[in-house]
């Protein structure tokens, strides 16, 4: 900070030939008119040639700022798209694995009503060979 107020005190500034220096600069390098302003801001008429092109300069890296924005915005949909996309993905693998989940329960029932029935059918073969075991025992002692 020190250095530049020596800076300030050493030097004066000459606006006017600043300002003129930088308008041989611009017009040698390329004309102002090359990149039109955004439609929300009007020139002023009367506005020192240095002002203007600060001006310009500002309101161009805003408006840079302001498409970098909306280019982040346009970023962010995409992004919600595939989420959204992934999200329906997700919805179809849950419907998927509730259908899995119903059908092994659907053939654990099957199963569980087979072990019944042929314990059932084994408690019945059974009683029915001591039954005829029993018949054949009486039937010689009688």
């Amino acid at each position: 900070m020190g250095s530049i107020e020596k800076l300030h005190r050493a030097v004066e500034v000459n606006l006017a030939q600043l300002e003129e220096d930088i308008g041989t600069t611009v017009h040698s390098t390329r004309p102002l008119t090359s990149t039109a302003l955004p439609d929300y801001v009007e020139p002023q008429n009367g506005v020192p040639r240095v002002g203007a092109l600060s001006a310009e300069a500002v309101v161009r890296d805003y408006e840079m700022a302001a498409k970098e924005i909306e280019a982040m915005g346009a970023e962010l949909i995409d992004a919600a798209k595939k989420c959204e996309a992934m999200t329906a993905e997700v919805h179809n693998a849950i419907a998927y694995m509730r259908d899995t989940a119903k059908a092994y329960r659907e053939e654990a029932k099957k199963i569980f009503k087979r072990i019944e029935d042929c314990a059932l059918f084994t408690e019945n073969v059974r009683k029915t060979c001591e039954e005829v075991k029993r018949k054949m025992v009486e039937g010689t002692t009688n």
